[in-house]
């Protein structure tokens, strides 16, 4: 089928309060195991390629863009393309082309003015090109390496006012929050404090994300959706379930030379990982 616009399935699912999984694909057999997971359970599904990924891959966006534009088409469920945590305005102006219908404009790291500044412009851009952009306010921590911050820290978790200010005058379209969970988390210990998404909820007239999500685990992850969470980012929790599937496969067979023997696995892995992901999403 057609490529989904991330928009309309975050907004349907806010409507429907329930979340819409977005998982960060790396590889080929991170998009087929995204999508083979989500078909496992007829849901729609976000793919996410990070201005990281990106990196990974050379700096080329099209590449793993197109094979996930081609795996999508041929998806029996509805399937978008979102560009996650751009830092880089040249990568931004590549989304729509690439077949983007969505972008996440990563400016977290700037003092507030510079964010606002810095999120206002790429707002207008994303909107002319007719992309839903998502931002972030607070700091999740953990991306590219550093440390996570504090959850307690000053200025960590997301002000629900400032939220509410930094919304209507960039013009996003949807906002990632911090309520105490981090990027690359390889264990699910993770406290969301949900008295503040209730009161973000209640400030805020757009859809909420959820950053980190791979540290939360599954009875908090339920308790944000039900508490106004729209759209929920899962990453390193893909790739745990690719790593430990294939060690575990080169261990019982060191002899084993034949990449799709493990990589197989390790994509068999993913897609198990996808269903019970989202069917933690759906209630």
């Amino acid at each position: 089928m057609p490529l989904a616009a991330t928009g309309e399935l975050v907004l349907a699912a806010a409507e429907a309060r329930t979340a819409v999984a977005a998982f960060n694909v790396i590889t080929l057999e991170h998009v087929e195991a995204v999508i083979a997971g989500a078909e496992s359970v007829d849901a729609p599904v976000v793919l996410q390629v990070s201005e990281n990924a990106v990196r990974f891959r050379y700096g080329r966006l099209l590449p793993l863009a197109r094979a996930a534009s081609a795996a999508a088409e041929r998806a029996a469920v509805p399937v978008a393309l979102h560009l996650d945590h751009v830092q880089s305005d040249e990568l931004l102006r590549q989304a729509a082309d690439a077949g983007f219908s969505s972008v996440m404009y990563d400016a977290a790291r700037l003092p507030y003015e510079e964010n606002l500044a810095a999120t206002r412009a790429a707002t207008d851009w994303a909107h002319a090109q007719n992309l839903w952009i998502e931002a972030e306010l607070g700091q999740v921590g953990g991306k590219g390496g550093e440390p996570a911050l504090d959850a307690h820290a000053p200025g960590a978790r997301t002000d629900p006012a400032e939220a509410r200010a930094f919304v209507a005058d960039s013009g996003v379209d949807g906002l990632a929050v911090a309520i105490g969970s981090s990027h690359a988390m390889t264990s699910r210990t993770a406290a969301l404090d949900h008295a503040l998404l209730k009161r973000l909820t209640a400030a805020l007239g757009v859809p909420l994300v959820l950053h980190g999500s791979s540290g939360v685990l599954d009875e908090e992850l339920a308790a944000a959706v039900a508490g106004g969470i729209a759209k929920v980012n899962v990453g390193t929790a893909l790739n745990l379930a690719m790593t430990t599937a294939v060690r575990e496969f080169l261990a019982a067979h060191p002899e084993a030379v034949d990449t799709r023997k493990y990589l197989g696995v390790g994509r068999e892995a993913m897609a198990r990982a996808v269903a019970r992901l989202i069917g933690v999403l759906r209630g």
